[in-house]
């Protein structure tokens, strides 16, 4: 890894809705789906897998899985997941995951969304700048996404 990498993607958005329509777009797997490019199987549950088949172009072969390890009710979101984790023939399972965390905080405007996801320091070298790498960017389309999904949805 370069200098200039770290264990840790942050991004923040200040979306233009209140913060029930943010959380509830965070976690209700429905809504996740749609905003994030994924057709989630199962609900969000604390201590459960949640996973699905992503449905973003050029990524449908990708089967994603996230633990949840944290649903704290207008404040904080958090899961567990192998970032990058595309090549339908590797098992991922014995790698250690990163930890993907949301936090919503009112604003004036809206909602303050923060996405922190920590610990790449502990993927496997010879995959961890480019899970960074593609994670990084991802992070900023993601937030793109959900602010449109906000912004266009009445749930």
């Amino acid at each position: 890894m370069t200098e200039s990498m770290s264990d840790r993607i942050e991004k923040q958005i200040d979306l233009p809705a209140p913060i029930e329509k943010v959380w509830h777009a965070l976690t209700d797997h429905v809504a996740f789906s749609q905003w994030f490019g994924v057709n989630l199987e199962r609900p969000f549950v604390v201590g459960e897998k949640s996973f699905g088949q992503i449905t973003y172009p050029g990524y449908e072969h990708v089967r994603m899985e996230v633990e949840v390890i944290a649903i704290h009710p207008m404040d904080r979101f958090a899961f567990l997941w192998h970032p990058y984790a595309i090549e339908p023939d590797v098992d991922y399972s014995r790698e250690p995951p990163t930890t993907v965390e949301f936090t919503l905080e009112p604003t004036e405007s809206g909602t303050l969304l923060k996405v922190v996801e920590s610990g790449f320091d502990r993927i496997p070298e010879a995959r961890r700048s480019e899970a960074y790498r593609m994670n990084e960017g991802g992070w900023t389309e993601q937030m793109k996404n959900i602010e449109r999904y906000v912004s266009n949805h009445t749930d």
